[in-house]
């Protein structure tokens, strides 16, 4: 028997890593599980979240399963393993909660002993149960259990569900979360649900988690012949050079007004298939029944609005599998994703994909111009550009670029925006989001006047990318190649909203009126994909129209709302629009531009010489306004991803009295830790935002004397003055002379950069320490590794003493 291998005093010896190779994966291979392809040990199925202090970036622990066991492609059980010193069921929480996160419904903890058994699927008072080690349940017993707990109940429903995925020779495997909607789409589909909507942030590979569904459908003949639909041609290309590629020959761009029926695959764009002639209504050359799926990206657009011409194709090919692929749920009066698709069978948002590490954290940026906060009134008399006298009124931040151009705003935004690239880098990609394409070509050249160096060495720069134009339109694949220098700055209207997948985008800019929160969404989305072989792993947000409010609407991130045509008996007062201005937009099928109605020029009856506009534009444009900068302030978001409203110091408090009931727990915390790095990170996953809280109270100070001050209201000491006093005690004197300089440079490094800096092993191999010899050489001037820790923990001592 397993547990009589070796003698239960020498058992509490072992590491928890020793009980699962000693104990537990034996038991399994005792009760059928293959090791080489039904266990993964030690499985990470995060990347950690990203926390960002200052410039510099660090990793968060991610989320691992010591076990997890798979039948038939699909994870079915998850195994939390713990040292022998340990209970049986110590593991447990943590093993439901990862079994919840993986949609996996049998769940175990050991401690090498034996096996505590929670099953999701159990009737009754059966729900939990010891098993000897000797007992763990058979890959079919699992896997039966796990039928029963996706409700999947034909030899010919479990046949597709077992459809192995797609791999090719790069490895690539689909993450915990795209297994989640693959699987249930799979599982959806062979129940025979006809209408599917898949609810998943920007930058979490919706297309890879669509080819994946489409692949293993295809392959297990359940549909043969997919229509891929898009509406615009870069999400097309994209979708086909990329995910689908490995369909090859079996796929086809439907282009032509003649289609070739041959293929499998198609790809089309809307309304590259449908037209206002009834000839030009290319899906009518297929039979109703020939497409067995339909996948519709970006469905939150046209394909949810009853009236849209596209919904004549989806209509026609209405006894089809229908999936939805949308970041954001579309639900107003006259538009609804849920009401044609129904509810999501899958939703992964934002703030799980940061949480986790998949997708990039943001700083916001917020800067009020004095005439956006203040409102600005032309002085009597004040002409426009042409020579007409300006309206009298007060104007605010929704009349700029839209009905009234102040050409020194445009040149603040520019400004300003340029003296953040220089910190930020200039070479760092930028989207600047405009109100319209007239403002967009005017930030363009704003941006180029004061970027004259780089726009002299290349013209593309600065490019403008907006519907109508075609040398900016030219460049948007440039623009998001992470492999392209040029362009690095664009300026857009609506182009760039969505479907542009720009990897490495560091700087999003918002000077747009934005009131959709779908627009919100897919704006931001723009910058949160990660690439950390090009150096990015968070962006920043410069808002210049306080649109970031909309990240403590509830919308931001939760779950759409029906908003459906109201009763009689119902009170409207209770009804809200999510687009109330503006409820229907026209987009252009071609551009994906918005295109403005607008009203016609104002006129004046008491004086009709009096033009307030100029002719052929309902903009009023206007110069010599003192524009400036009244406030800059940086926005905080805690764990949970809502903005901060109280203070930094408060809500640092608050997070850490709740995780230390007293000064003494801290205390006792920080003297028992081997380093103390460990608890500033602790305190980050927490959401203590160390860096911006050195910078509201004080960069001299360490996490210790920021903590005793702002949480337990102790008076702090800088690191130099700590060190200073260490300097006075003249401890040193026990030390040999070669010693003695290492442990004052190790003092002074501390004074520079602070306690996780003279924890870190590499702080032996750069300046100060790298002159007093190698590491082992230094380490070997204190006796030995073991007396350098010491002599470091010493040395932390004297520091907190």
């Amino acid at each position: 028997m397993g547990n009589t291998l070796i003698s239960m005093g020498a058992k509490h010896q072992l590491s928890e890593r020793d009980i699962c190779t000693k104990y537990i994966t034996p038991a399994l291979q005792r009760a059928g599980w293959d090791i080489e392809s039904q266990i993964l040990e030690e499985v990470s199925f995060t990347d950690g979240k990203i926390f960002v202090r200052g410039k510099l970036t660090a990793r968060g622990k991610r989320k691992r399963a010591d076990y997890i066991l798979y039948y038939n492609s699909n994870p079915i059980a998850i195994i939390e393993a713990k040292d022998n010193n340990h209970s049986v069921n110590a593991g447990i929480q943590q093993a439901l909660e990862y079994a919840r996160i993986l949609d996996i419904p049998c769940v175990f903890s050991s401690n090498g002993d034996a096996f505590l058994f929670h099953d999701r699927t159990a009737k009754g008072m059966n729900i939990e149960l010891e098993l000897g080690l000797d007992q763990f349940p058979s890959p079919e017993e699992l896997w039966n259990k796990f039928k029963i707990f996706k409700g999947i109940k034909t030899e010919e429903q479990e046949r597709i569900i077992s459809q192995e995925y797609y791999s090719d020779s790069s490895g690539r495997k689909p993450r915990y979360y795209q297994e989640i909607a693959i699987n249930r789409t799979i599982e959806a589909t062979v129940k025979g649900q006809n209408r599917i909507l898949l609810v998943m942030a920007t930058g979490t590979g919706k297309t890879y988690t669509a080819f994946q569904i489409v692949y293993r459908l295809w392959k297990a003949r359940v549909k043969k012949r997919i229509l891929f639909l898009a509406d615009r041609n870069a999400l097309i290309d994209q979708t086909k050079k990329n995910d689908f590629r490995h369909f090859g020959d079996k796929m086809t761009w439907v282009k032509k007004r003649q289609v070739d029926k041959s293929y499998e695959i198609f790809l089309a764009l809307y309304q590259g298939l449908s037209g206002n002639e009834e000839e030009a209504n290319i899906y009518k050359q297929f039979s109703p029944d020939f497409f067995d799926l339909v996948i519709i990206d970006e469905c939150h657009r046209g394909s949810a609005k009853e009236d849209s011409a596209w919904r004549e194709i989806l209509e026609y090919f209405t006894n089809a599998t229908h999936l939805g692929l949308t970041a954001t749920p579309k639900e107003t009066n006259e538009i609804s994703n849920i009401e044609y698709f129904g509810d999501p069978i899958y939703t992964y948002s934002l703030k799980q994909g940061i949480d986790d590490g998949f997708l990039a954290p943001y700083r916001v940026v917020r800067v009020g111009l004095n005439i956006d906060l203040e409102g600005w009134r032309p002085p009597k008399g004040k002409l426009d550009k042409d020579g007409n006298l300006v309206e009298d009124r007060i104007y605010n931040r929704r009349d700029f670029d839209r009905n009234i151009v102040i050409e020194e705003r445009t040149d603040t935004v520019a400004r300003k925006v340029t003296e953040f690239l220089y910190g930020a880098g200039r070479f760092s990609k930028t989207i600047i989001f405009c109100v319209d394409i007239d403002h967009a070509e005017r930030m363009r050249s704003a941006l180029s006047r004061h970027n004259a160096d780089l726009v002299r060495e290349n013209y593309k720069y600065i490019m403008q990318i907006t519907g109508d134009n075609d040398e900016g339109k030219k460049e948007l694949d440039n623009f998001i190649n992470p492999e392209e220098k040029y362009p690095v700055i664009a300026t857009t209207s609506k182009l760039m909203s969505t479907g542009v997948d720009a990897q490495t985008c560091k700087v999003i800019v918002l000077d747009s009126n934005i009131q959709s929160m779908t627009e919100f969404k897919q704006i931001i989305g723009r910058g949160t994909r990660i690439r950390e072989d090009f150096g990015k792993l968070y962006f920043t947000i410069l808002d210049f129209r306080n649109v970031t409010d909309l990240f403590a609407d509830p919308e931001f991130d939760g779950p759409p709302i029906r908003i459906k045509e109201a009763s009689e008996e119902e009170n409207l007062s209770t009804i809200e629009d999510e687009e109330e201005e503006f409820t229907n937009p026209i987009i252009d099928n071609v551009s994906g531009e918005e295109i403005s109605v607008r009203k016609p020029p104002v006129r004046y009856p008491d004086n009709d010489t009096i033009s307030y506009v100029r002719e052929g534009s309902d903009k009023t444009y206007v110069s010599g306004v003192a524009v400036s900068v009244l406030v800059t302030r940086e926005m905080y978001f805690d764990n949970e991803g809502r903005p901060i409203t109280v203070s930094l110091k408060d809500h640092t408090r608050e997070i850490i009295t709740n995780h230390y009931s007293s000064m003494t727990d801290f205390l006792n915390r920080w003297n028992q830790s081997d380093k103390k790095a460990a608890i500033i990170k602790e305190l980050e996953e927490q959401g203590v935002l160390v860096s911006a809280l050195q910078d509201a109270v004080n960069r001299e100070l360490d996490l210790f004397d920021l903590v005793c001050h702002v949480a337990f209201d102790q008076p702090p000491l800088t690191r130099k003055e700590r060190v200073n006093n260490v300097k006075k005690r003249n401890y040193f004197t026990k030390y040999g002379e070669q010693s003695k300089k290492v442990l004052e440079a190790l003092l002074d490094k501390y004074a520079d950069e602070g306690i996780a800096t003279i924890e870190s092993a590499e702080v032996l191999s750069i300046d100060p320490l790298v002159n007093f010899g190698t590491p082992r050489e230094i380490i070997d001037m204190f006796g030995g590794k073991e007396n350098y820790t010491a002599a470091l923990k010493d040395l932390e001592s004297q520091l907190y003493a």
